[in-house]
């Protein structure tokens, strides 16, 4: 099922649409070096494939789990002797799936011959090209992003199926509310979806479930059977890992508790390690949440306390509440910016002398030399508060920790302004 021409590729349109780069390149006869990232099932070796037919290139493939350095030498030859026998530019375009798989050398064995122009190279990755990619090799190619087909394209990939001759016409009909099922299944892969159809269709003809017209009729059991042997979608060492942490901070940073219980229930159900993320949440508790509600890092703490005590899959409600709250509590991060800006001073400027009234001094004979001496110990004043310097002389005066409007944060800001003025009418230090 295969699409024959990019008018009937589903997807991708800001790839194969009007206006975009890939008609551009057929028009014109000639396609540059390109890589093509994106997800499994959203198009990249048929697109391809696809064109290089329509510029008139010849199609060579490898996979970069199953080839080495050989096999490219090989291919390069025969591009070579293919463009010298036609005694003129007989482009080959070389596919490689999986790019990112090969190492660095054999990487680095494609320049020269991308450079020179006797292969065009379209690579394919899952992985994040700027990242898998060798950058010598990187900067010769274009990068281009596929993304997952959305459900109306997966819903005209499975239609194509079912009425085409190559596919299943005439020999499958699929209820509407099993095709709706289907599509949610294929989680954008159009890959996934084809093959779920198939196997749901098997397990169904197994049941001898027909209709009048003798057709076999998958039913949600059927669909959902098949599903089970589906492969996750979710990568723990890929973009997928990477994007779905970042979707859950982000989601609990933005105050949405639903969206972050759904990215925390994809990371179980795809057997994240769960200490990984009650390491993050611990994180964002003072990250985010901070002094606007101390309690965050208390319930971030015991969640991954939880975790140790009892383990999964209990411990998903400790993880779930410090979740939900973390995301619904108010937020700052003053603190952790006052650090920073504290620890830019240390870095500009330490070490900065310690003043002389704050320093040690466990021997007596050390006053003698003004070493702890004018110390006012705070206990002694009221409020537990003395005015007198405790950063160096060159920072002194400089406020790094200014708290904000949101949840505790407010008390903390009405307190220590209250100090401030207690100080400012007590007048200077003695």
């Amino acid at each position: 099922m295969r699409p024959r021409t990019l008018e009937e590729f589903a997807g991708q349109a800001h790839l194969v649409g009007p206006g975009g780069p890939f008609p551009r390149f057929v028009s014109v006869g000639a396609l540059p070096s390109m890589i093509l990232w994106g997800p499994p099932g959203s198009g990249k070796t048929t697109l391809a494939r696809l064109l290089a037919e329509a510029v008139g290139a010849e199609f060579r493939t490898l996979s970069a789990v199953m080839s080495g350095v050989a096999d490219v030498r090989a291919a390069i030859a025969d591009a070579r002797a293919r463009r010298a026998a036609a005694d003129a530019r007989t482009a080959t375009v070389l596919f490689i799936d999986e790019i990112h798989r090969f190492n660095r050398a054999q990487q680095d064995a494609l320049l020269p011959h991308v450079e020179e122009g006797t292969v065009t190279l379209i690579g394919a990755t899952t992985e994040n090209a700027y990242l898998s990619v060798n950058p010598p090799l990187l900067s010769r190619m274009r990068v281009f992003r596929l993304e997952p087909l959305g459900d109306e394209e997966i819903r005209r990939v499975v239609g194509a199926a079912l009425e085409d001759e190559r596919g299943l016409a005439g020999r499958v009909a699929l209820p509407d509310d099993v095709r709706d099922l289907l599509v949610q299944m294929a989680g954008g892969d159009a890959r996934q979806a084809l093959n779920l159809l198939e196997a749901a269709g098997a397990l169904a003809e197994a049941a001898e479930s027909r209709d009048g017209d003798g057709r076999v009729v998958p039913r949600r059991e059927d669909l959902e059977a098949a599903a089970q042997q589906r492969a996750a979608a979710y990568d723990l060492v890929g973009d997928r890992h990477y994007d779905t942490i970042s979707a859950l901070i982000k989601s609990i940073r933005g105050n949405d508790p639903d969206a972050a219980l759904y990215w925390l229930a994809e990371l179980i159900v795809a057997g994240e390690d769960p200490r990984f993320i009650a390491r993050r949440l611990i994180i964002l508790a003072s990250e985010d949440v901070g002094n606007a509600d101390p309690r965050g890092l208390q319930v971030a703490v015991a969640a991954s306390q939880a975790l140790e005590y009892v383990g999964l899959p209990e411990a998903q409600y400790a993880l779930a509440q410090a979740t939900a709250l973390l995301a619904a509590l108010p937020k700052s991060n003053r603190a952790g910016r006052a650090y920073f800006a504290a620890r830019a001073d240390v870095e500009r400027l330490a070490p900065l002398p310690v003043p002389l009234h704050l320093r040690n001094a466990p021997v007596a004979r050390m006053k003698s030399h003004g070493i702890g001496v004018g110390y006012r110990y705070p206990h002694d004043f009221p409020g537990a508060d003395v005015d007198q310097q405790y950063l160096p002389d060159r920072l002194a005066g400089t406020r790094y920790y200014e708290p904000s409007d949101q949840g505790f944060e407010r008390q903390l800001s009405e307190l220590m302004e209250r100090r401030r003025e207690r100080r400012r009418n007590a007048g200077p230090a003695d």
